[in-house]
């Protein structure tokens, strides 16, 4: 990915995670230059970011401008966005009142680039109404701000006010050079396996590990999508952009999606749902006494996408998934249009758990059969499909 990164670091314990995310960035294609404050430098020497990044760290105001060009001008004119990491109170109290006192913030006034600020201070701090007040400003102006996470302080205590996962980051950044072709849409994702309980150490389930609902959600959100993600149980590490609602069985599947269901303009069910549970739960673990033979009752589970096809409203787009073993395209028509979708995505059921698949994509009488690529590949071809429907 090409692009210029402007990368300006405030005087925040969390400094020294900024070093991960520039390194994440050059990895990435991207060009980056850092700017520091005094108090930056305190916690990570200016050398330790151009180790990294390859161009000199900028510190001072007033330095000799190189080739004549004025340093917080010519900073800036390079920069296709602004990154300020970790942003001390102090930083965002003085951008929201115009203070311009040191290069970073002298930068940042002079930027007419996309800005991008990630908060990371003490609990107390982050949520004094002066600081919160400033954050909305901010954001009225046009500011991103990514919202810190939750979690243990370097204070001692735990709260709100760490810096967001790197990854996390990252993914902002790239949503900034990513088509924001569906700013407008919310999107609900279903994803993963469901889990039948039979007793309390035992579960009906299956292979499915989520990869492809992750993956589209991913893209979804990187395209500007306000996205809400229901997933079963996987290892899969999610998004901190998006909804995500954690469900094991596939009535606690049914009951979350229902509830989602009308304020979302596009649903995407990608999830494996088991199509039947045990009709019993055994509140004690089954032991061998049942000689050779075990039998075990099972009741269907409600069909959610055949009832999310009966309720569609006008302007919903419902996208189904077949996972099929033989006669994969007429098997998967037939659910198209038994279920009342716009789209389904027909695939192999031996690509589970795979990073890859070949799939067919069917939409009325279009068949388009898609060759095999990554799954973070076919998420966006996914998504472009949706579009056309749209």
């Amino acid at each position: 990915m090409k692009g210029n990164i402007l990368l300006g670091i405030t005087g925040g314990i969390a400094a020294y995670k900024m070093v991960d995310v520039a390194s994440r960035l050059v990895k990435k294609g991207f060009s980056v230059n850092t700017v520091m404050t005094e108090g930056g430098t305190q916690f990570v020497t200016p050398l330790t970011f151009q180790n990294i990044t390859h161009n000199p760290v900028s510190t001072e105001l007033f330095t000799p401008p190189a080739n004549y060009d004025v340093k917080h001008i010519s900073l800036v004119d390079k920069a296709d966005l602004c990154v300020v990491g970790p942003a001390t109170a102090n930083f965002i109290g003085k951008i929201a009142n115009g203070i311009a006192d040191d290069l970073l913030t002298t930068v940042i006034m002079a930027s007419k680039t996309p800005v991008l600020i990630i908060p990371s201070m003490n609990e107390n701090m982050y949520n004094n109404p002066i600081v919160q007040d400033n954050i909305s400003y901010l954001r009225e102006l046009g500011y991103q701000i990514l919202e810190p996470a939750e979690g243990y302080l370097a204070c001692g205590i735990s709260g709100k006010g760490r810096l967001p996962e790197p990854a996390e980051i990252i993914e902002k950044v790239i949503s900034n050079f990513t088509k924001n072709d569906l700013s407008t849409k919310r999107i609900l994702i279903t994803a993963g396996p469901t889990r039948e309980r039979i007793d309390p150490v035992r579960f009906l389930s299956n292979y499915s590990s989520g990869k492809m609902g992750y993956a589209i959600a991913r893209a979804a959100v990187l395209r500007g999508a306000e996205v809400t993600l229901i997933t079963g149980p996987t290892e899969l590490k999610v998004s901190g952009l998006l909804k995500k609602i954690q469900i094991e069985s596939a009535v606690q599947m049914y009951t979350e999606v229902k509830k989602e269901f009308e304020n979302n303009d596009i649903i995407i069910m990608s999830a494996a749902v088991a199509d039947y549970r045990p009709l019993k739960y055994q509140e004690d673990k089954i032991k061998k006494g049942f000689g050779d033979k075990l039998k075990l009752e099972l009741v269907k589970n409600p069909d959610i996408l055949h009832e999310l096809g009966k309720n569609k409203k006008t302007g919903q787009i419902i996208v189904g998934f077949a996972a099929e073993s033989q006669n994969l395209v007429a098997n998967a028509r037939d659910k198209l249009y038994r279920k009342n979708l716009d789209l389904i995505v027909a695939n192999d059921v031996t690509a589970f758990a795979d990073d890859e698949n070949e799939i067919t994509l069917i939409r009325g009488n279009k068949i388009e059969k898609v060759a095999r690529m990554k799954k973070v590949e076919l998420a966006d071809l996914i998504l472009d499909n949706i579009k056309e429907v749209l």
